[in-house]
Order: structure tokens, then C-alpha cells, then sequence
């Protein structure tokens, strides 16, 4: 035991340092700096056969997802096999050429959150903007075309016909370099004739031979030149992705090559302890592989377990009860979905309204997962906190069964120029106060403490009357005030992830601070502080304040829908505004020790009068290129004991430092 805890603490001091030498080295040199991991989804299809057996196709997908991501986080490319027979599972996964490595792993984390929705069917394919990926129960690595080929074509403008002919020229071009020996089916082109300029990158899977690429990279060019004179298009072969746009949407790469040469390379250069690290990991995973084991054998134990107190409790609806409110699950009373489920409205038989969220894998395989959000939110009841009404997990699907909210999420006024104007200061002073409330609830006032670990705009639900209701307890975690901290897996949402918990797990209510920090600045700027590439700053929404805030000049962020002519009169509520900026500044200091609690935050914000200290500077880590897919419906990757993390990640959008 004595030596396995040895072992445990050397593996956490290499992460540490390898992620401090590797963001330092990349901080020093700005022509590495971080570009874009294009994460946005164009399309993602699922099979038609049902998976053979849940038990042994659920840990199959799992090792096939980790073998991938091991090899991504090398070369930008991987395959792997696990299984036999039926239940075998192949997975195939490629980033396009002009990502760097990290960028690369940010994509593919995101394929992988999202590839999980096509459970219970045993195959799907997920095409990024920036990466690839595939599994199936046969090997398909020679397939090059198929009856899915298809384009995805743009429907925002219409383009002249010098822009065809432009887009024409580019898509050749880059079919020239991608057939170059040497370039393995990569290629990108830029084109300008007279004032029109087109973008073209294509590309390979690497496991095609090189005529399987020519012909793959043919049909894919004619199938995306049929999108024109649509400014975009996109072509999604089974073998190859195309694409071409009159915007740059390439990232330029570092130096002469493409990601397979980029700063990752640089860094494990010059960082020589890498060596070590390896062994660390090496000596990880055989550790969380044998708690793994432990912890699958007992799986079905905490399943039936679940069912038992859920059936003899108030908590408990019926299947068919739900499945009838929501009309059967149909798409026209969806709300929303996430990486991990969708919610739907619903009208049950008295007439009430309630929000069903309806999770993909069945309780059979995440029954501590269930379990967990239904656990801490139904021991909990505040103003600000939606409300769990029941679950049900009897049925083939894990229902959880929310009051309705009819406004929905705060992020789709605050990031909408048009329905932001619903929200004038007033109303958005008294969403950031109803948030601030909520969690010092869940920090101080209830039984046990609670972390939310996902506080974001999106998990902000609005009632009819535009308060605020905080949502989705599925990554949260509660401990005993004996303990100062855990160690846990890293889950959430990047951009809002304090700096101490994405390098080293460690997880306190500073975590949640520094998210309600990023809050208040979106809800002051209208800015996503996640979003990876924008035409106006390249820097984190956190970097853009603290920059203006030392300036003075903080009101050039100001969302414009604030800017209102009564508002420029009024300077008390001017001073207002910058007071919740400087707030937002103090919550998201890079040292932990120096944020606020919460309900010190919520009095630095009501007490007008009171004297607020000189923030200190954020962490120099840029959230702004750490966009991932929206976690907000996905409880599935979370973990209870003091790993500090877990390779089992199916579902959530998280960044793991290695």
C-alpha cells in the first residue's frame, strides 16, 4: 500500500510539472500559441443495428475511446480494436492537418462526448471542423466510399460566379498537394482572384493507401462544389473530408509543418523528465486498472440498489407516465440537448408542467451516476435552485423529472443581440444575485457542502419571471467540512475551469467561484469567455477584462444592450456595472487563497459602500481556445473516490493534463 501511494504521489508530481514547463514554454514563445481545435459538430450519423450484449459493449467502447486518445495525444491519428464477435468494437479517429496536438486532443475530446448519443446502436460516425472519428463492430479501415457520402453545403450567402471559379482553383490546388508523396493525403490552399478568396483544406484518414485517398479526395471535391455558389461547403466521405469557404478558417501552423511537428514536439524536447512521466502514467493506469475491475463488479450492485430506494420512495414515476407527458419523447417538445441526454417538456395527467431529462445509457451502467445527481439535488431546496420533482429508472432509460421553466437558459439571451435586449441591467443584477445566493446555499447553508463544478451561463435556468434557478447537479460534488479538499477526475466545461483544478484535480469551492466570476463578465459583456475563435480579439474574455480593467477603459466591453441612452445617464448604475466587473476580476484570480467566498462575493456585490481590494491577474492560461462541447446535460464521467483521474470518460467534455 506504502509503495502505491509512492507511486501515486510521483505520477501527480510529473502531470504538474510537465503541464507548468509545457504552458510556460508555450507562453514564452508566442508563435506556438494555442489557434483554433474547430470543435463545432457538422454531422453526426448513427447506425441501425442495436449493440449485441450492453455488458461487454459499453467496457469495449470505453478501452477503444482510450487506446484513441492515447495515440491522438502522439500523432494526431489512432485505431484500435477491442473485443471479438459481436460485440467487438472498431474505432477510428484523425484530426485534420492543420491542427497542433493540443489542439488535436480538445477536438477529439469533444467526437468523443458527442459519439456516445448514438447508444444503444453499435456504430456512428461524428465529423468536426476539425477532426474525425468512427466506431464499428467490423473493420472497416479500407472503406473509402459508402451509400453516407454526402455535403453539407453553407445557406448564409450566395457568391458571384468569380468566387466559383475561385473555389474551383483552390479545391484543385489542394488536391494537388494531398496527392503529393509525403503529404499523406493532407492539403490546404488559399486562392485570391480580383476580390474573391477561397479556403480549401482536404484530407485522408491515414489508414487509406494512396490511390484510395486520390479517388476518396475526387468524389469528395465534386460533392462539395455542388454546395456553390453557397460560400461554404463540405464534403463528409467515409474516407476523407473536404472543405472550402470564402473565410479563413485555416490555422496557420508552426513553422514549416503541419500538427505532427508543432509545439508538443518542441515541448517534449526540452522538457527531458517526459521519460519519467510515461513511467508514471505506465504505473497509473495499471493502478486504475485494477480499481476499475473492483469498481465494474459492483456496477450491478448499485443499480439494484437504485431501484429499491427509488421505488419505495416519494421520488419514484413511472415510465410510461413520462413517456406519455412528452408525447413519446417527440422532437417538437425537446428543450435542449447535451453530450450526455436530452430534455424534453412534458405535461403530466394533473396538469403540471415539468422539464424530463432522458439519459442515453440506461441505469444498468450508470447507476452511481444516477444516482448521484438525484441524491444531492433532492436533499437540497432553495429559491435559486431548480427543483427535482422525480426520476425514473425502471424503464429501458434513467428519467430525472425537473420543474419547467419556460425561459429557459441564460445563455440564450445574454449571447443574443435580439433577446438581450430583454434583459436590461435591472434584470440581469438580480440573475447575478439569485446565482450568488444559490451557491453560497450549496457551499454554507446546506447539510453537506456541495461544488457544482459546472456553473455557466447555460446551467442558468430563467423562470417566467427572469430569476434565476441554478440547474444540472450532475458533476457536483459533496463532501464533509473536515476535509479542506478532494481529488477528483476533471469534468466540466473549459473556459470556466479554475486553473488549480484543471492541472491537479483539487477541487474546492474556489472552483465554483472562479466560474461565477466568468459569469458575471459574460453577463456584463455578452461575450462566450469559451468560444475559441473570434474575428474581433483572439484573447480569453478573462484576459480582454483584465487588460481594459487596467486601463481604465472597461466599458468598451460593455454589452451594447446595456449601453441604452438612460443608461448613460444614469452613473449609478454605471458604477454598478463596473463594481460587478471588479467582482468578477476578484473570482477569477489564478491564486486560489485570493478569490472571495461566495458569500463574501455576494456582499462585495449588495454592499455598495464597501471598499473592494485591488484584484490580482488571472491565470495566464487562455480559456478562449479551450472550447469544448456544452457539458450541461451530461452526468456520466464522475468518479468517488480520491483518483485524481479516470481514463473511463465517455461523455464529458473535460481536458485531462498528461
Amino acid at each position: 500500500m506504502m509503495m502505491m501511494m509512492m507511486m501515486r504521489r510521483r505520477k501527480n508530481i510529473f502531470f504538474s510539472s510537465f503541464i507548468f514547463l509545457s504552458i510556460l514554454f508555450l507562453n514564452t514563445f508566442p508563435q506556438t500559441s494555442w489557434a483554433d481545435p474547430r470543435t463545432q459538430t457538422v454531422s453526426i450519423t448513427c447506425g441501425k443495428v442495436l449493440e449485441h450484449n450492453s455488458t461487454a459493449f459499453v467496457p469495449n467502447f470505453v478501452a477503444v475511446m482510450e487506446n484513441i486518445s492515447e495515440q491522438m495525444r502522439v500523432t494526431g491519428f489512432g485505431v484500435s480494436k477491442v473485443g471479438t464477435g459481436p460485440d467487438a468494437n472498431y474505432g477510428l479517429a484523425q484530426c485534420y492537418g492543420d491542427l497542433s496536438l493540443l489542439d488535436c486532443v480538445l477536438c477529439y475530446a469533444e467526437a468523443r462526448t458527442v459519439l456516445p448519443q448514438c447508444f444503444p446502436y453499435n456504430s456512428g460516425r461524428i465529423y468536426l471542423d476539425g477532426c474525425f472519428m468512427r466506431a464499428e463492430n467490423y473493420s472497416f479501415y479500407e472503406e473509402y466510399y459508402g451509400p453516407g457520402d454526402k455535403a453539407v453545403c453553407g445557406n448564409t450567402t450566395r457568391k458571384g460566379s468569380g468566387f466559383v471559379d475561385t473555389a474551383r482553383q483552390a479545391v484543385a490546388q489542394a488536391l494537388v498537394v494531398a496527392n503529393t508523396t509525403g503529404s499523406r493525403g493532407y492539403g490546404k490552399a488559399q486562392v485570391t482572384v480580383g476580390n474573391d478568396t477561397a479556403y480549401v483544406l482536404a484530407d485522408c484518414w491515414r489508414n487509406l493507401n494512396q490511390s484510395s485517398c486520390r479517388k476518396c479526395l475526387e468524389n469528395a471535391s465534386r460533392s462539395a462544389l455542388g454546395c456553390l455558389p453557397w460560400s461554404e461547403g463540405r464534403a463528409l466521405h467515409t474516407g476523407c473530408f473536404l472543405r472550402y469557404s470564402d473565410s479563413d478558417f485555416l490555422n496557420k501552423e508552426a513553422g514549416s509543418g503541419s500538427f505532427r511537428t508543432t509545439r508538443i514536439v518542441i515541448i517534449v524536447s526540452v522538457v527531458s523528465s517526459v521519460v519519467v512521466l510515461v513511467v508514471g502514467v505506465a504505473i497509473g493506469r495499471n493502478i486504475w486498472k485494477n480499481r476499475y475491475i473492483q469498481k465494474k463488479r459492483r456496477g450491478s450492485d448499485d443499480a439494484n440498489k437504485l431501484v429499491k430506494i427509488l421505488n419505495d420512495s416519494s421520488l419514484n414515476f413511472k415510465y410510461s407516465v413520462l413517456e406519455k407527458a412528452t408525447g413519446s419523447f417527440d422532437d417538437f417538445n425537446k428543450l435542449g440537448q447535451g453530450g450526455f441526454g436530452s430534455v424534453y417538456k412534458g405535461v403530466l395527467p394533473d396538469g403540471r408542467e415539468i422539464a424530463v431529462k432522458r439519459l442515453f445509457f440506461n441505469n444498468k451502467h450508470r447507476a452511481a451516476d444516477f444516482y448521484n445527481e438525484v441524491n444531492i439535488i433532492s436533499s437540497v431546496e432553495h429559491r435559486n435552485l431548480v427543483r427535482l420533482l422525480g426520476c425514473s429508472c425502471s424503464g429501458p432509460e434513467s428519467l430525472l423529472v425537473y420543474e419547467f421553466l419556460p425561459n429557459k437558459s441564460l445563455d440564450r439571451f445574454i449571447f443574443d443581440q435580439t433577446r438581450g435586449k430583454g434583459l436590461n441591467w435591472e434584470k440581469r443584477y438580480e440573475i447575478i444575485i439569485g446565482t450568488a445566493e444559490g451557491l453560497v446555499y450549496l457551499h454554507e447553508n446546506s447539510q453537506t457542502r456541495i461544488i457544482h463544478r459546472d456553473i455557466k451561463a447555460s446551467n442558468i435556468l430563467l423562470d417566467s419571471r427572469l430569476r434565476a434557478k441554478i440547474a444540472d447537479f450532475g458533476l457536483a460534488r459533496s463532501f464533509q467540512e473536515d476535509k479542506s479538499h478532494i481529488s477528483t477526475a476533471i469534468a466540466g466545461t473549459l473556459g470556466y475551469m479554475a486553473p488549480e483544478y484543471l492541472a491537479h484535480g483539487q477541487l474546492t469551492e474556489r472552483v465554483d467561484v472562479y466560474s461565477f466570476g466568468v459569469l458575471l463578465l459574460e453577463i456584463v459583456t455578452g461575450r462566450q469567455n469559451n468560444r475559441s475563435k473570434t474575428t474581433e480579439h483572439s484573447d480569453s474574455l478573462i484576459t480582454l477584462t483584465w487588460n481594459h480593467f487596467q486601463s481604465g477603459k472597461t466599458e468598451d466591453l460593455y454589452d451594447p444592450n446595456l449601453m441604452l441612452q438612460n443608461y448613460r445617464e444614469s452613473l449609478q448604475i454605471k458604477n454598478q456595472i463596473s463594481r460587478v466587473v471588479h467582482v468578477g476580476l476578484l473570482c477569477t484570480q489564478e491564486i486560489a487563497s485570493l478569490r472571495p467566498t461566495m458569500s463574501k462575493a455576494l456582499q462585495m456585490l449588495t454592499k455598495k459602500e464597501e471598499q473592494l481590494p485591488a484584484p490580482t491577474s488571472p491565470p495566464f492560461i487562455d480559456e478562449n481556445t479551450m472550447e469544448l462541447y456544452d457539458t450541461s446535460e451530461d452526468p456520466s464521467y464522475r468518479q468517488n473516490g480520491d483518483d485524481a483521474a479516470s481514463v473511463a470518460n465517455l461523455t464529458q467534455s473535460s481536458f485531462y493534463p498528461r
